[in-house]
């Protein structure tokens, strides 16, 4: 009898700490703006079910993770593949910011001139000859 107790206390104290771990994660930045914004990716517009919601993330507009609104102002929600490009387009950027390139409208880099489409109607005249 006194296994049977002490195996109920700790399944007790198993499910009190399992109630406590969830409200302190509903409090978290994720549950809220996922809470406050609709499952659709912010970018592709995937929408997301419970079944696959671990694919949808939160982004920080400003990529400060501590910047936490509670009207989550600061938020968007991305599937991974839409963050994971998010966040490359910003290192790309800082990668051109160290280049010396810091607006776009200003790059002067050779572009490439080949036109590897330029005979293609001719190509295809002669084929349907």
């Amino acid at each position: 009898m006194a296994v049977e107790d002490a195996k109920r206390a700790h399944t007790d104290r198993m499910i009190a700490e399992s109630i406590r771990q969830r409200q302190t994660r509903e409090l978290g930045y994720r549950e809220q703006a996922l809470k406050i914004y609709p499952w659709i990716c912010g970018r592709c517009a995937r929408e997301f079910a419970r079944e696959n919601l671990q694919q949808l993330t939160v982004h920080h507009r400003d990529h400060n993770h501590d910047n936490n609104p509670s009207d989550g102002s600061n938020w968007e929600l991305l599937c991974l593949y839409c963050h994971d490009n998010e966040h490359s387009r910003e290192l790309d950027a800082d990668a051109a910011r160290l280049a010396g390139v810091s607006d776009s409208s200003k790059v002067s880099v050779n572009r490439a001139t080949a036109q590897p489409f330029a005979n293609l109607k001719d190509l295809l005249k002669k084929s349907e000859r």
